[in-house]
C-alpha cells in the first residue's frame, strides 16, 4: 500500500456524498500534528441510507471485514467500530475502520454540526472533525494519543493569529496538556485563566506557576481518563467476545 491509496479511497467516500467525518491520525495530519498513519478513520452517521452507501463504497474499493464484528445499525450504535481492509490491486492493503458513537464526545449530528471543511488537492471539500472533539476522541488507554493531545494543542496555539478569539483562548485552557505553555497563558490571559480554573483546578498552579504540582496533576487528569476509557471499552469486549464464541453478529 502506498501513499497515494488514501486519496482515491476519499475521493471514493466523497463521490458517494457519504455522511462521515475523518478522525484519527488523518485529521491529526490536517490539524499539523503529524502522526504516519496507513489507516482511514470515521465517524459516520448510522442511518439505514447512510450504511447502504457505506456498503456500496466498501464493494466498489472491494473491502472485506477483517475482525468482529460485522456491519450493522446494532453494532455501530452501540459503540463498536467496524473494520475493513482493500483488496482492489490500487488500494490494496488500505485499512478502513469506521464508527458511529465514541466515549466522551457529542452525537453525530452535533459532530457534523462542528465539522471542518478542508479543501483537499486532487480529492475535493473533505468533512473532518473539529478539532475540539477530535482531542477528545484521543483521551483513550492507549500511550500515543496523549503525546499526540499535546502536538494538537501546541500546533494550535502556534498557529493561532496574534489575537486570538477567546473561544480559542478557553480551549487552551480546557485541553493544553504542556506545562510550560500553561504557565505562559496564564500570565498572558490571567482572567480567562482564573475563570477556568473553577472548571478544571490544576490551573491554579499555572497561575502560581508551580510547574512540578501542575506536571503532577496533568498526569492524574491522565489516568482518570485513561481508567474511564478502559470502563468504557469493557463492557464492549465483553460483547465481542460472546459474539466470537456464537458467530454473530
Amino acid at each position: 500500500m502506498n501513499l497515494s491509496s488514501i486519496p482515491k479511497v476519499l475521493s471514493t467516500f466523497l463521490k458517494y456524498k457519504l455522511k462521515a467525518l475523518l478522525i484519527g491520525g488523518q485529521a491529526c495530519i490536517i490539524y499539523g500534528a503529524a502522526e504516519f498513519s496507513r489507516d482511514i478513520d470515521l465517524a459516520i452517521m448510522v442511518s439505514p441510507e447512510n450504511l447502504e452507501d457505506l456498503k456500496k463504497i466498501l464493494e466498489e474499493l472491494d473491502a472485506e471485514r477483517i475482525f468482529y464484528p460485522a456491519l450493522s445499525e446494532e453494532v455501530l450504535l452501540k459503540g463498536h467500530a467496524c473494520h475493513f481492509r482493500c483488496r482492489r490491486e490500487d488500494i490494496k492493503g488500505l485499512r478502513i475502520d469506521v464508527i458511529g458513537v465514541m466515549r466522551g464526545v457529542d452525537s453525530f449530528p452535533e459532530l457534523w454540526r462542528r465539522r471542518r471543511k478542508i479543501q483537499l488537492p486532487d480529492i475535493g471539500e473533505v468533512p473532518v472533525i473539529g478539532l475540539a472533539d477530535l482531542v477528545k476522541t484521543k483521551k483513550t488507554q492507549r500511550d500515543k494519543d496523549w503525546p499526540m493531545i499535546r502536538r494538537l494543542i501546541e500546533a494550535d496555539i502556534y498557529n493561532a493569529p496574534e489575537d486570538p478569539t477567546d473561544n480559542d483562548i478557553y480551549f487552551w485552557f480546557a485541553e493544553c496538556r504542556t506545562p510550560d505553555l500553561l504557565v505562559l497563558l496564564a500570565a498572558k490571559y490571567p482572567e480567562i485563566a482564573a475563570e477556568m480554573s473553577k472548571e478544571r483546578p490544576l490551573l491554579s498552579d499555572a497561575i502560581s506557576g508551580n510547574h512540578e504540582e501542575l506536571q503532577r496533576l496533568l498526569r492524574d487528569e491522565e489516568d482518570r481518563e485513561r481508567e474511564a476509557d478502559r470502563l468504557y471499552w469493557e463492557p464492549l469486549k465483553r460483547q465481542l467476545e460472546e459474539w466470537r464464541l456464537r458467530k454473530g453478529p
